[in-house]
């Protein structure tokens, strides 16, 4: 659209009814929605590569499904998109995975981030799941320049497990040996000038 025109069409917008208002608001969110949906699309479809099934390079394009490329492996002849075999596979509502994202940016509990993106607590509760499952495997394989390295320790968490092998304790409780000892865990984290961090 040329400036002149889009000049003329924001003068217009003054003389809106609130209901036009309400309408032009909830499709300019319709279209943002679709923006970020492309955006999705495209950034999946440039690390689709190899097969996810067997590890071929020698692949072709199949088609299209529920907004998404399918591609057919020429050596195991199986059919995939972008997001098989990715924590993100089969999960719905692709348009709202960027506002969820930024609740999680924002530490919003669960019940929040639900109401903030419209969703139902059960898929707030998948979703944080799988989005870290992805992030946890976003790492650098290796830091560059000057880097800085600290370490700290914690308590060593057994929740879930069905045989201890010492007595159970409530969550905030000091450990039964001062100082460092057994009892703890070392988590290292490394960081260089550029902002890369490798947790060790």
């Amino acid at each position: 659209m040329k400036k002149t025109d889009f000049q003329r069409l924001t003068d217009q917008l003054e003389t809106l009814s609130p209901e036009q208002r309400t309408a032009l608001k909830g499709m300019l969110s319709r279209l943002s929605e679709q923006d970020s949906v492309s955006v999705l699309t495209e950034f999946f479809s440039a690390k689709c590569s190899t097969c996810p099934h067997c590890g071929s390079a020698k692949l072709y394009r199949h088609g299209q499904a529920h907004g998404l490329p399918r591609y057919r492996c020429r050596a195991c002849h199986k059919t995939f998109n972008p997001l098989t075999g990715t924590p993100l596979a089969r999960l719905r509502l692709r348009h709202k995975w960027l506002s969820y994202h930024q609740c999680l940016l924002d530490s919003l509990t669960i019940r929040k981030a639900a109401m903030a993106v419209g969703i139902s607590r059960d898929t707030s509760f998948r979703w944080r799941h799988r989005f870290l499952a992805r992030v946890k495997d976003d790492h650098p394989k290796s830091l560059h320049g000057i880097a800085e390295a600290d370490e700290m320790y914690l308590l060593e968490s057994e929740k879930g497990a069905r045989h201890l092998a010492r007595a159970p304790r409530k969550r905030g409780e000091a450990a039964s040996q001062r100082g460092t000892s057994k009892e703890q865990v070392c988590v290292l984290v490394a960081r260089d000038r550029t902002g890369q961090t490798l947790n060790l």
